[in-house]
């Protein structure tokens, strides 16, 4: 499910939480499934247990996971994390136009690029998150 791309230099708990992040929100892992326990994960891992709590305690601040005490930890629905994420995705898109915008670029070019963008992300052609998952390469494993 999770591995460890040691030449990454993002924190180990970092990267854990963004592989659970990404199963998450791509429907791998649904509302209410029981993720691996601290210490299961850990030794999978051979990593240390802190490393793995401070993961699964970042999720939970994100709204990804929630404790249940004695039986484990679970995902949540997507209504607890789905604002907060777009909220998050909208801002970075934000921050790209006005980039793009003081590089040079005309608002009509960065609206066409949009719509180019969406049309292959509905017809299945999403060059980027295949380009993110492959940069990746090592961490993503399921």
């Amino acid at each position: 499910m999770i591995q460890i791309n040691y030449q990454d230099k993002r924190p180990i708990y970092e990267q854990v939480v963004e592989r659970f992040r990404q199963l998450i929100v791509k429907g791998v892992l649904s509302e209410d499934d029981k993720i691996p326990s601290v210490r299961n994960l850990a030794i999978d891992l051979s990593i240390n247990p802190n490393t793995i709590q401070k993961a699964y305690q970042e999720l939970e601040r994100l709204g990804f996971i929630y404790t249940v005490k004695g039986r484990g930890n679970f995902v949540c629905g997507r209504d607890r994390w789905m604002e907060d994420e777009t909220t998050e995705v909208l801002q970075q898109l934000k921050t790209c136009v006005h980039e793009l915008i003081s590089l040079g670029m005309q608002g009509d070019g960065i609206v066409d690029t949009v719509r180019t963008e969406v049309k292959k992300c509905a017809n299945g052609k999403d060059d980027v998150a295949a380009a993110g998952d492959s940069n990746r390469k090592g961490s993503d494993a399921t």
